[in-house]
């Protein structure tokens, strides 16, 4: 294993102190329990939008904290859930008497413990809700979750959801524009190469060189099936088809097309990528009105890619324009 780390059980705490540096003006890092915090929390009269899980996957979730997105975030270590005291000493930093949105992944350590932290917060009088995306069609279930994985379509929610609150949406409305993007949102990844978790030491699966992970989680868990190695043009295809025919999305149908990188996939594939999907979707009727690429949720350093199509409505253009203001994220400021 050749990474650029000191040991394995500081990698995470290491990072977050580095991103402090690197930020200091949006975020505020603490170390025990491990929480990105906006530097202003919490803003009187602003629900607070928290999100968090296993390490790995940056700039998800700590890369989107500041104005217009997260107030905070909780990492776990690397792909392992925060515990609930965790998410709890989040909520107690930001939340004012507007309360608390909590974004949670659909994996099962997750949804235990973020749920387990709303009831102690609850319990306290703090007013907590929390949703649970669930946007990859790859697989049912998987190793890691009961029910479908929450992938990329958690990075659109964050920042939707974030310019609800920064807005001044009540709690209730901050909650119902978050179950509309879930309701809206489906993504699917393939991996090339697999990644290697510090503390592991080694790949977490093997892939022949000539064979494709089709429809991936972001931790390494196995996928839909296994396919050889095909050309971008028929593996978009097929990655597209996966999405569109589960919503279903239709000709005449608004979306926001996100192409990730799973991050160790460069540009010049990635952006390769995005151009057959914006085609392809063009071809059938489907309009692309707003896109983002990038590695925005990553899965250490593994190859491939990710697909999320979200279906827009006036209201959610408007609020995904919405300025931002986070080290991953920046506009309209």
């Amino acid at each position: 294993m050749k990474k650029i780390i000191n040991d394995p059980a500081d990698v995470v705490v290491e990072a977050l102190r580095g991103l402090a540096a690197a930020h200091s003006g949006i975020l505020r890092v603490v170390e025990d329990p491990a929480l990105v915090v906006r530097t202003d929390a919490p803003v009187d009269g602003k629900v607070a939008v928290i999100s968090g899980g296993g390490s790995g996957h940056e700039p998800l979730h700590g890369g989107f904290v500041g104005p217009g997105m997260l107030d905070a975030a909780v990492p776990g270590a690397v792909f392992t859930s925060p515990t609930p005291d965790a998410v709890q000493a989040a909520v107690e930093a930001t939340t004012s008497a507007a309360g608390a949105l909590l974004i949670v992944k659909n994996y099962t350590g997750d949804v235990l413990n973020f749920e387990t932290a709303a009831e102690l917060a609850g319990a306290e009088g703090t007013e907590v809700r929390s949703v649970v995306i669930d946007d990859d069609v790859a697989v049912a279930d998987s190793t890691f979750t009961a029910g479908r994985r929450g992938v990329g379509g958690t990075v659109l929610l964050e920042k939707i959801a974030g310019a609800a609150a920064e807005r001044r949406y009540s709690l209730d409305d901050v909650e119902a524009v978050a179950r509309r993007v879930i309701g809206q949102v489906r993504s699917i990844g393939v991996a090339l190469t697999p990644p290697t978790v510090p503390h592991a030491g080694e790949p977490s699966f093997t892939l022949a060189d000539d064979e494709i992970e089709f429809g991936i989680g972001i931790h390494g868990e196995p996928g839909r099936e296994r396919i050889p190695a095909e050309p971008a043009d028929q593996l978009v295809a097929r990655m597209l088809a996966a999405i569109t025919e589960d919503l279903p999305f239709e000709r005449g149908d608004r979306v926001l097309l996100f192409t990730n990188s799973m991050g160790g996939t460069p540009q010049v594939e990635l952006y390769l990528a995005h151009g057959i999907a914006e085609r392809l979707l063009a071809e059938q009727g489907i309009t692309v009105e707003r896109r983002l690429v990038g590695p925005y949720i990553t899965s250490l350093e593994m190859q491939g890619i990710s697909l999320t199509l979200l279906k827009l409505d006036d209201e959610l253009v408007e609020l995904w324009d919405s300025w931002v203001n986070t080290p991953a994220l920046r506009w309209g400021v």
